[in-house]
């Protein structure tokens, strides 16, 4: 054969062996790429899963978005039973304020001496309440109460709505109590007792210069019970509750200047006011009384509200404690899950690269051409019989 022939066969099957080998490569690399391509999805589908199952302390449970963290609505049907178990013992000590409040409202109050000069203001004339007490529960509790099913059903969080019932009855009742209790105390007489102790309008008195009531008994012990008012603590108990709740969910305080928002969290108050003027008015209490009954009633307030929500100024004031810890926790599981799933990519990844190294190297041995300065026999080492 011609030594032309001879190097057009050596040219043809090193071109053939080149593109097997090209080929070859091409085709682990196709491979590699696609077993890549192919469980991209399965691993991204598994870190989803691991981000929603990581995400959900205890029974709450939350969607993992791409910006953040969005909490599912957690019902009462769903967590009510939960919730109200998680507090139970906080629902039993409730139960026992209230037999308290029955019991001081039973104890006979102290009768404090009142003289005849005493009197001359205690004359002022007997009224009916413009507030019934009847109506104290209504606007203090009922009320609000409207309020927190009205957010709960907008936002659907049984926590919110929980705390803020519990919150609630804890401040009215607390408020209750102190309130029965200082009454029963101090036996201060109303600006009415006059007529409550001689509806007939004549005094009677012993030889110490007391008072001899011979007035309806349950009319005289009421008139003993002045100080503090009751109507005025427990409209603020209540309604300030309120005002403290929605300064939060609609943050007054973001630093915005939006004064209707303001006008809005003081309505509760200024109908608290309004019923602690009347008490004044109706000549039941004294203006000392209306101004500690609605102090008792605010402290006691907000020391209720921040049992289970952050101040109304905090940048979290709109959440309750216990979903900004639930946000906290899911938080660090995603970021934790998340940097798991990066290490296992990384790892992944570098494996794919390792197993295509060898293959490369195979394939340049096979086709006799050094691609990297290696050592072989060329086709011009061959055509001068170097080899």
């Amino acid at each position: 054969m011609p030594w032309w022939d001879l190097r057009s066969v050596f040219v043809f099957k090193n071109f053939r062996c080149f593109s097997q080998s090209q080929n070859g490569l091409s085709q682990r690399l196709e491979t590699s790429a696609g077993f890549s391509q192919l469980f991209r999805p399965l691993i991204a589908h598994k870190k989803h899963q691991g981000r929603m199952r990581d995400a959900q302390p205890g029974s709450h449970t939350v969607s993992v978005r791409s910006h953040g963290v969005t909490v599912a609505s957690y019902t009462v049907r769903s967590h009510g039973i939960t919730v109200a178990r998680t507090h139970l013992n906080d629902w039993m000590i409730l139960i026992l304020l209230l037999g308290i409040v029955v019991l001081l409202n039973v104890i006979h109050p102290f009768y404090r001496f009142v003289g005849k000069d005493m009197m001359e203001d205690l004359k002022y004339p007997l009224k009916s309440n413009t507030v019934p007490f009847w109506a104290v529960p209504v606007y203090a509790v009922l009320l609000p109460m409207v309020v927190f099913l009205l957010i709960y059903f907008r936002r659907r969080d049984v926590y919110d709505l929980h705390h803020a019932i519990l919150g609630l009855l804890f401040s009215v009742v607390v408020t209750a109590v102190i309130t029965g209790a200082i009454k029963d105390a101090v036996g201060r007489p109303r600006p009415d007792f006059f007529w409550r102790c001689f509806p007939d309008g004549k005094e009677v008195y012993d030889k110490w210069g007391d008072v001899v009531c011979h007035g309806d008994k349950n009319v005289v012990r009421e008139g003993h019970k002045s100080f503090p008012s009751g109507h005025t603590s427990l409209s603020f108990a209540g309604l300030g509750f309120l005002s403290l709740y929605l300064s939060g969910k609609i943050q007054v305080f973001d630093c915005r200047g939006h004064v209707a928002k303001l006008c809005l969290v003081l309505l509760p108050l200024l109908l608290a006011s309004l019923v602690a003027i009347s008490r004044v008015d109706d000549y039941w209490h004294h203006w000392q009384d209306v101004f500690a009954g609605g102090l008792i009633g605010l402290v006691v307030a907000t020391l209720c509200y921040l049992q289970f929500f952050p101040p109304p100024y905090n940048d979290q004031g709109w959440a309750t404690y216990a979903y900004s810890r639930m946000l906290e926790e899911s938080q660090g599981a995603v970021e934790t899950s998340n940097g798991e799933n990066a290490n296992a990519n990384n790892t992944c990844n570098a494996e794919v690269q390792i197993g295509s190294q060898p293959n490369h190297r195979n394939n340049n041995t096979f086709t006799g051409i050094s691609l990297s300065g290696d050592s072989g026999p060329t086709v011009e080492d061959l055509e001068s019989g170097r080899r």
